[in-house]
């Protein structure tokens, strides 16, 4: 994996513990990455707990054997104003830069909307942010809309709330996950 291709390949997706060492380093490369896009790590509280089945997932993408993506969901806490019964919340999402511009995070992202939507979830939500343009681009291009401010960082200038209604026909091909 020497660099980006710019050609889509087909992933190996495994669900894995949200504190599986691979998901582990996956997840303190974003953490390193808003670092420098932010200033500083992601202080949303996270309960690897909550990323168990049947409440939440959490998946790890391979290419040649190595993890070069992730990311998660969880079942939205019923207490978080502005987010509805059946909202499933998606976290760590995240492709390594050696394997970018591959097809991999959309690969990922769809692999998240069909098991949130099997799990029982209605609408799929997040929180991203105005400096990661390449992330809204994606989730813009999957169907994801504006909502209202949830979360830890809903009175953030910065972040970007958006939601996604899910149905069972989303999808036709989508990676095996083992």
């Amino acid at each position: 994996m020497a660099g980006s291709t710019g050609v889509s390949v087909v992933p190996v997706i495994r669900t894995v513990p949200y504190d599986h060492p691979d998901a582990a380093m996956l997840i303190e490369l974003v953490q390193q990455e808003y670092v420098v896009r932010y200033g500083g790590r992601d202080d949303s509280p996270v309960d690897p707990a909550q990323f168990a089945p049947p409440h939440g997932l959490f998946l790890v993408a391979y290419l040649d054997d190595a993890p070069v993506a992730c990311g998660g969901w969880r079942v939205a806490s019923a207490d978080e104003p502005n987010l509805l019964a059946g909202d499933i919340e998606i976290k760590r999402m995240f492709v390594a830069a050696q394997a970018r511009g591959r097809g991999l995070a959309r690969a990922v992202l769809a692999e998240l909307e069909r098991t949130a939507f099997e799990a029982g979830g209605k609408r799929i939500v997040l929180e991203s942010g105005q400096a990661q343009p390449e992330a809204l681009a994606l989730y813009a291009s999957s169907g994801y809309v504006d909502i209202e401010p949830f979360g830890y960082y809903r009175c953030a200038p910065e972040s970007v709330h958006l939601g996604k209604a899910l149905s069972e026909d989303m999808w036709r091909s989508t990676p095996s996950v083992t």
